[in-house]
């Protein structure tokens, strides 16, 4: 019987878990309830535990406060979308009493940890919704908490939970009329749940991989050695190693091992950080930041010939960048999240500072966003979500930036965003503009038309995949088997006597000459209104609708 968990089983409990996500998040996207082509919520959380498996990975240690910081700060860096976000706060929480731990957890203090959990998740969300992640966690929680002194050991105990949070599952669709109408349960809860059977796999002896592959290591091992930008907004006193050291190892010896390698990597990890060390027994490829770059090179003439070896100062890079930096900084910037290239074009016509990728089949992570923020040079940035899947991300970001102000215009659209945009005047200040942005969301309503990709019946219509479907930022209020009736429908549905402006973006696939020909059937439908129409770019969606 296992009574407790040490600090390397916890590990190994993440680790399986992260991987176990990772192998069904498929299964997981596919229970999205709208029948909009944006089932990802199995991939945000999966990216989010990916990420805080790659900080995990960053240190091997046994202690249980260092490896709860790395798992708490790696799934907040990486965590992605509303569901993202929630399994970052629930490990946020879990991580906080676990962290305290020595040197070992009984069943007590797991539930302590699950019940902090639940709390920290629930504080994160404005308005909780019932029948989501949250009802699972909570109920799972307050099982253990009741139960914690029945159970002795985890390998009763854990599945216990388990069972608990699976009838915490079946209710969701009672407690969410949505998901009842669709016929699934949550796919939030699906998700915490594989996570949950990831962590009994572990504690019952299964295999451990050593890492779970992320997008940021897979782009790692195929770009070359890094400008250091990262370094612009850290303070000087915050560089712990000064030297930036870069080389090739080519002609190894015939002795070199593959294990070789490996000690190289962890010596170099005892003498620095950022370390890239990569290759065969042809040519390895080496980066690490370090106060002993001779220490290094001297480790890697051990298998074989330098080659290119480069060492720069970045301490004296950071000073001169830093100069720079505060003599362009100004008071105040835009960031924009879209996906389009034209939707992008347009934003950057509206003096938007930075524009990144994302919306509604790909939420930016919270990292994401705080990375784009410390690349526009401003003390406040105003960030456009732009999409209600992302509002929240937005805001963990502000935890992630402490040297600019963060202000979320929780614009859940498009043209909302262009709204905010065009509310902007560099000469009031942030606080004015603020409210000004804030105000001009209310006087634009939006739509978006796209393909139905499965059958369900929601919002009072019977849905066949397939059908052309048109939306607001809430609910189906249009269907046809034609886009240009859809569009129509949903126009007669959205406008009201104040609209006198009616603009369509076109998305990709979409013929410009289609586009035009729509804008003239519109403008015959209503008249009253001046319309128009751009090139969005945009995927999942045909056109998205603004009326003014």
């Amino acid at each position: 019987m296992q009574k407790t968990i040490n600090c390397a089983t916890f590990r190994k409990m993440v680790l399986v878990a992260a991987k176990t996500l990772d192998n069904n998040r498929a299964k997981v996207d596919a229970l999205n309830v709208f029948p909009v082509p944006d089932g990802d919520t199995g991939t945000n959380m999966s990216l989010t535990m990916q990420s805080a498996v790659k900080e995990l990975s960053s240190s091997a240690s046994g202690n249980f406060a260092e490896v709860c910081d790395l798992i708490s700060k790696g799934a907040l860096k990486g965590a992605r979308g509303n569901s993202g976000v929630i399994l970052s706060q629930i490990f946020r929480g879990i991580c906080s009493v676990l962290r305290n731990s020595k040197p070992e957890v009984d069943t007590r203090t797991f539930a302590k940890a699950l019940e902090a959990g639940t709390k920290v998740a629930y504080n994160a969300v404005a308005i909780p919704k019932e029948g989501t992640i949250l009802t699972v966690v909570r109920m799972m929680s307050e099982f253990a908490v009741k139960t914690a002194g029945k159970y002795r050991d985890f390998e009763a105990f854990l599945p216990a939970i388990i069972e608990e949070g699976d009838k915490a599952l079946a209710k969701t669709p009672e407690l969410l009329p949505v998901l009842k109408k669709a016929g699934v349960v949550d796919s939030g809860g699906v998700g915490l749940m594989t996570i949950m059977r990831g962590f009994l796999s572990a504690l019952m002896g299964e295999e451990v991989v050593s890492e779970v592959q992320t997008d940021a290591n897979a782009a790692s091992m195929d770009a070359d050695f890094g400008d250091n930008s990262e370094i612009i907004n850290m303070d000087l006193g915050d560089i712990q190693f000064a030297y930036c050291t870069e080389f090739f190892v080519i002609n190894l010896k015939k002795s070199t091992t593959l294990a070789d390698i490996d000690k190289l990597r962890e010596n170099l990890m005892n003498i620095g950080d950022s370390v890239i060390c990569i290759g065969d027994l042809e040519m390895i490829k080496v980066h690490v930041h370090t106060n002993c770059p001779g220490v290094a090179l001297t480790y890697a003439l051990e298998l074989g010939e330098l080659d290119r070896p480069k060492i720069e100062n970045m301490l004296e890079q950071n000073r001169a960048l830093k100069a720079k930096i505060e003599a362009e900084k100004k008071d105040q910037g835009m960031l924009a999240i879209c996906a389009g290239e034209g939707l992008s074009d347009i934003f950057k016509d509206l003096f938007v500072d930075r524009v990144i990728q994302g919306g509604q089949t790909m939420n930016p992570s919270a990292s994401d966003i705080a990375t784009a923020v410390q690349k526009i040079n401003a003390d406040n940035v105003f960030v456009f979500p732009n999409n209600k899947n992302i509002i929240l991300a937005a805001e963990q970001a502000k935890a992630l930036v402490d040297n600019r102000t963060i202000h979320v215009i929780p614009t859940k659209n498009i043209p909302q965003g262009f709204a905010a945009a065009l509310a902007f005047s560099p000469d009031l200040s942030a606080e004015e503009n603020k409210t000004n942005m804030i105000h001009e969301l209310d006087n634009v309503r939006a739509g978006q038309v796209t393909r139905a990709v499965r059958t369900t019946n929601v919002n009072g219509f019977k849905i066949k995949e397939g059908d052309i479907i048109g939306l607001d930022d809430k609910k189906i209020l249009a269907k046809s088997d034609r886009i240009d009736d859809a569009v129509l429908a949903l126009l007669d549905k959205l406008k009201d006597d104040s609209h006198e402006v009616i603009t369509l973006y076109y998305g990709e696939g979409v013929k410009e000459e289609d586009a035009a020909a729509l804008t003239a059937k519109v403008q015959e439908a209503f008249p009253d209104c001046e319309v128009d129409y751009h090139n969005g770019g945009q995927p999942v969606y045909y056109y998205l609708l603004s009326l003014e």
